[in-house]
């Protein structure tokens, strides 16, 4: 049978006539679906798992409007600072930024401005008070620090001339001041609680950025308790990777019911700018400042009257110390309420009034909130067993706290490591302990220890390790004080203390 016949015999016809049915139905079927596409709503399930449900929608409008609710309610409660100050001298640095936000070591190279140079300051604060026609802005000490002027500007865009009421080093905080007119007001910032913050929580950034005015920005809350602020700043830090810029610096932080959790004030960044490692400061960190700043304007703190340290494993293990969360008292005032109270040199603090104590930093912070006149319960481990002291706190007076002279015994020491001791000498022996730190004009430092030193003996009582030197310092029934040394590899006798 030829090519043609075969063509268009029956069979063949019948085969065409299906493949014809097929593109013929095939085609409708695009057809309706691009219909579909275009005038209605067409129903796809796929494989890989359900559609997601009409809910999930609402709950991202309801999110949406919840971060509306907080500009709109924390907004108003935000100004923006415009301070105008005098350079004091050529080292001044950027007034007041430099070192509040950026590395100086990588900053730009800069010429610095002549003595008494106009310098202008930006930043941000919170309405957190009104009394009368008086309202009160909490900021960054550093923003307001060394003003000769501050403008305050409202999110109404109202302006007034702020004065400074007061302003705390320590936490780097400040309370400026301004007038409203007959009938005017102002929105209060609603404080929240910090203590309960969680690391996960929604966290919002208010301020003035770079003069960006009233700006909103978000993110969470990516740790809390960071130490190691800028200038001895002795805060444990919300940190977040909400963006926080220059201009932000006493701005708020605020959850997502709009309550203020914190004061932003510094940023970890190489070029000045948010790379998402932004702090700030807790708002409980701040209430008590806030009181005592608009009441007598300075702050109080407490006084335990001691010099902490933070001992290594080994020399914690030489005190017989099991948790190595606390803080140890390296030495005393002796005229402090610590040696009024019994507080010795060697003692571990692990709690007071029942709280905690993490390390050297949240001591400081918990005996500086302290009111003067207070008792605490003070937890310490002393020779290896808890006891418990109540101290009378008193009120920090620079001239007390820098008296070293009155400060007991004024030598830190530590393990004595293989390493040193044969670096002095000492090879085969293991008893004794090293001098890791003598404080100047101390009772220490007037015998003559120097760093470095390995103390083998006290009052001619041998020393094994940092345990039994604070056992020996502390022996009330000798009265007096004197140590053996080994300094380059000589034995050296120091003269003797009176103990007071």
């Amino acid at each position: 049978m030829s090519f043609t016949k075969k063509l268009f015999s029956r069979k063949i016809f019948l085969v065409n006539l299906v493949l014809v049915g097929i593109m013929v139905g095939f085609v409708g079927a695009l057809a309706i679906m691009a219909a579909g596409g275009g005038g209605g709503q067409a129903v796809v399930k796929a494989e890989s798992g359900p559609v997601a449900p009409a809910h999930v929608t609402d709950q991202a409008l309801a999110l949406q409007s919840a971060f509306n609710h907080v500009a709109d309610t924390v907004l108003p409660a935000v100004v923006e600072l415009h301070v105008l100050g005098s350079s004091a001298a050529p080292d001044s640095g950027e007034f007041p930024w430099r070192f509040f936000f950026g590395n100086p070591e990588e900053a730009p190279d800069e010429s610095d401005p002549a003595p008494g140079y106009q310098e202008e300051g930006l930043g941000s604060g919170i309405v957190v008070r009104k009394s009368g026609s008086t309202a009160y802005v909490l900021t960054n000490n550093h923003v307001v620090a060394g003003a000769d002027t501050i403008t305050v500007k409202l999110f109404d865009e109202r302006e007034y001339a702020g004065t400074l009421v007061g302003f705390d080093e320590r936490k780097d905080l400040a309370v400026v001041s301004f007038k409203l007119a007959g009938g005017e007001d102002v929105r209060i910032a609603t404080l929240g609680n910090s203590d309960n913050v969680k690391v996960g929580d929604w966290a919002i950034a208010i301020g003035s950025p770079f003069g960006f005015f009233s700006s909103v920005t978000a993110g969470i809350v990516s740790a809390i308790g960071r130490d190691g602020g800028p200038d001895g700043n002795i805060n444990d830090f919300i940190q977040t990777d909400a963006a926080i810029n220059r201009g932000n610096s006493g701005g708020a932080l605020v959850n997502i019911r709009g309550e203020v959790i914190g004061i932003n004030t510094w940023i970890a960044s190489t070029t000045g700018s948010s790379i998402g490692l932004g702090f700030s400061i807790p708002i409980n960190n701040a209430t008590r400042v806030i009181d005592d700043l608009i009441s007598r304007g300075s702050v109080r703190y407490g006084w335990l009257g001691v010099l902490l340290t933070a001992p290594g494993k080994e020399s914690l293990s030489e005190l017989d110390v099991k948790d190595p969360k606390g803080a140890l008292i390296g030495h005393v005032f002796t005229d402090g309420p610590a040696s009024k109270s019994g507080l010795r040199p060697g003692d571990f603090v692990q709690a007071v009034d029942g709280k905690s104590v993490a390390n050297v930093e949240q001591l400081v912070r918990i005996v500086g909130d302290l009111p003067a006149g207070a008792t605490s319960m003070f937890s310490v481990v002393r020779e290896g067993k808890a006891i418990q002291l109540k101290v009378s706190i008193e009120e920090r007076k620079e001239s007390n706290a820098a008296d070293y002279t009155k400060l007991w015994p004024g030598v830190e020491v530590s393990h004595l490591t293989d390493e040193h001791a044969k670096a002095q000498g000492l090879s085969g022996v293991r008893s004794g302990v090293m001098v890791s730190s003598v404080i100047a004009r101390s009772p220490s430092a007037a015998l003559g220890l120097k760093i470095g030193d390995v103390i083998t003996a006290l009052n001619g009582q041998k020393i094994a390790d940092v345990g039994d030197f604070y056992r020996l310092l502390n022996d009330t029934k000798a009265k007096s004080v004197q140590f053996t040394v080994i300094r380059d590899g000589a034995e050296l006798a120091t003269l003797a203390l009176v103990r007071k």
